[in-house]
């Protein structure tokens, strides 16, 4: 019998021991995961979102931790790789024991992430997954999923409507890559609110990821009678299009969304060509919040450049984690979900937002404007 105890003591000793190998919590840390884009072709948005989450929590550290508990951030790559963000989101989950993960950046990304989260009950929050069946779909809400950027319908409907109220026009061209259904949803959006508000959709081109030569499709709408050209998509390829459009003597007004909001934009333009080219995005540099400016004076202290939209927004997840675990009261999985579903008039430095039912913030747009390359003007659009 003494043999039989013996045993069983050792087994268990041991079994302890490797949990404690797996990566249980110091009780003095806070475990929090980072998954994102670090190389691979966004990784621009997930090097920038890294940047101002990894700010956050050395200000958050500096002023005592949360309830007197430090972050210890785990971070990895996931290479711009769907499959590889799962992957990395179930070890953070379950050998890393974070209690939330931040990212990806991307929508798909992001998605590929959720089954895990509920399967583990641990939050994944990102600053820019802006699908709209990010955090709910047919099915209903994903519980455990949550983001702090509005969504791309909204997107589409903000450009919409300050191209009809802002801008007077009352014609449009749209330009989307359709194999991203990214562009495809901004482009639906914005045509039914563009048509919904008197304005006319007078041509509708189509070209796909990596195309570098859009000449033909400029060609073909150059001929036509519009105000707007209306372009959704990532910086890639808009930056050569709005290039070769200027060089085609196309000098309307350019609209975009987020994915404009990446500094390649002017590498691939040229700043000669970013004139009238507005769009819309979750940060303005040219705020003059006090708290955009001291974060704005504390990114360039450590990182000697100016932030964009995704720094701030991976600022600002940093910020509504901290919220929700403080609110929570413990480090319980759940209880940060349940905090974080009920946040109220969360004050950022992209904007104030309680979450609503379906765990998307309600907030406004803010449209930057371009000239010369260089961000001149930013107007808040209201939800």
């Amino acid at each position: 019998m003494k043999k039989i105890i013996s045993v069983t003591l050792l087994i268990a000793l041991t079994m302890t021991l490797i949990s404690g190998c797996g990566g249980s919590a110091n009780a003095n840390e806070i475990r929090i995961g980072i998954n994102y884009e670090l190389s691979g072709e966004v990784a621009s948005y997930g090097q920038a979102s890294v940047e101002g989450i990894e700010l956050a929590i050395e200000e958050i550290n500096a002023a005592g931790g949360i309830d007197g508990k430090e972050i210890k951030a785990i971070k990895y790559d996931n290479k711009s790789d769907k499959s590889q963000a799962t992957t990395l989101a179930t070890k953070l989950m379950t050998q890393d024991k974070v209690v939330a993960v931040l990212g990806p950046a991307t929508s798909g990304a992001f998605k590929a992430t959720i089954p895990e989260a509920i399967k583990n009950k641990v939050v994944v929050a990102s600053g820019s997954a802006t699908a709209d069946d990010v955090t709910v779909d047919a099915s209903g809400v994903k519980e455990y999923a949550f983001r702090i950027c509005f969504t791309d319908s909204y997107q589409g409907t903000a450009m919409a409507n300050y191209a009809l109220n802002n801008m007077s026009a009352t014609k449009a061209a749209v330009i989307m890559d359709n194999s991203s259904d990214y562009a495809k949803g901004l482009a639906a959006n914005f045509t039914q609110t563009f048509e919904a508000g008197g304005g006319t959709v007078v041509a509708t081109e189509a070209f796909v990821a990596g195309d570098t030569d859009f000449n033909a499709i400029l060609t073909k709408i150059k001929g036509q009678d519009f105000d707007v050209i209306f372009l959704p998509g990532y910086y890639e390829e808009a930056g050569l299009i709005i290039r070769q459009a200027r060089d085609q003597g196309i000098d309307t007004p350019i609209l975009g969304a987020d994915g404009f909001g990446a500094p390649e934009l002017v590498e691939l333009a040229g700043a000669d060509a970013l004139n009238d080219v507005f769009f819309s995005s979750h940060f303005s540099s040219l705020d003059k919040d006090p708290s955009v400016i001291d974060f704005i004076e504390n990114f360039k202290a450590k990182y000697g450049k100016e932030p964009d939209q995704f720094a701030a927004l991976g600022y600002d997840l940093v910020y509504f984690i901290a919220d929700g675990i403080k609110r929570a009261g413990n480090t319980d999985t759940v209880a940060i979900k349940d905090a974080l579903a009920a946040t109220k008039d969360f004050a950022g430095i992209t904007g104030s937002f309680s979450m609503d039912e379906n765990h998307n913030p309600v907030k406004a747009v803010v449209v930057v404007g371009i000239e010369n390359g260089v961000h001149a003007t930013s107007e808040r659009v209201a939800q």
